[in-house]
């Protein structure tokens, strides 16, 4: 029998201001252990809130925040943008640039805390999933939160792994989360270099952790209204995403 999802706006209360959020959780009495889904720099649509009530369906408490807040609400890519390369380059350009990383781990520890408070949530253990853009912000939730989250995954997650003095990486030793990354194919936000960098940063951190490259699989491969969605390996990530939330979480 399917499991049925409520799906539930809701706003979530800031340091610089509101948060717009969806959360998803299965109908009926019980707790359930949170998530926190963290959307593609094309922000919360109908997409992507298929693949939050997915995993709710599975037995989770699932946040999916407009991690965009700060600069607008959806859609945060309009059509216009998204007819024309240069105004959807510059709309990019915008949304990256209103969400440094000490917005990321502040907004973090806002978006756990509202979990924690919230009576359908399990105490305790908490994950935090990725995509894209967000794969980052996934490795900065973990670090902001060390005590709480427990497990983190970033799919096609972009810059995970560069030269710049707030490269995501370098919040490893903050992170006390089983880690999971899955990687796209020539992928020029996350080339061969950064992942053979990101691999090493992993195994000198010490901690749990896979780093995978899906072949055949191409930047964004796991969102339906992606150009080059790929549902074969998007299924293959989803059970991957389970497999770490089922044997961290419960």
């Amino acid at each position: 029998m399917e499991t049925k999802i409520v799906e539930e706006r809701v706003e979530i209360r800031m340091l610089a201001g509101v948060s717009d959020a969806i959360f998803f959780r299965p109908d009926g009495a019980g707790t359930w252990p949170g998530v926190i889904h963290l959307t593609d720099i094309g922000g919360i649509r109908a997409v992507q809130s298929q693949m939050a009530g997915r995993l709710a369906a599975e037995g989770y408490a699932v946040l999916m925040p407009n991690v965009f807040f700060r600069t607008a609400r959806p859609p945060v890519i309009d059509n216009a943008a998204r007819a024309s390369e240069e105004l959807r380059m510059k709309r990019i350009a915008e949304l990256s640039a209103g969400l440094p990383p000490e917005a990321m781990e502040e907004d973090a520890d806002a978006y756990a805390n509202f979990l924690e408070s919230h009576k359908i949530v399990s105490k305790g253990a908490m994950g935090v999933v990725g995509y894209c853009f967000a794969g980052a912000m996934a490795m900065r939730t973990a670090a902001a939160r060390p005590g709480t989250i427990v497990a983190a995954a970033s799919f096609h997650g972009g810059r995970l792994c560069t030269d710049a003095p707030t490269s995501p990486h370098l919040s490893l030793p903050r992170i006390n989360a089983r880690l999971y990354f899955g990687h796209a194919v020539n992928d020029r936000s996350m080339p061969q270099e950064a992942i053979e960098k990101l691999n090493h940063a992993l195994e000198s951190w010490g901690g749990k952790y896979e780093s995978e490259i899906y072949e055949g699989a191409y930047h964004s491969w796991t969102v339906p209204d992606s150009p080059v969605f790929n549902q074969p390996q998007a299924e293959r990530a989803f059970r991957r995403l389970r497999e770490l939330l089922e044997e961290t979480l419960h």
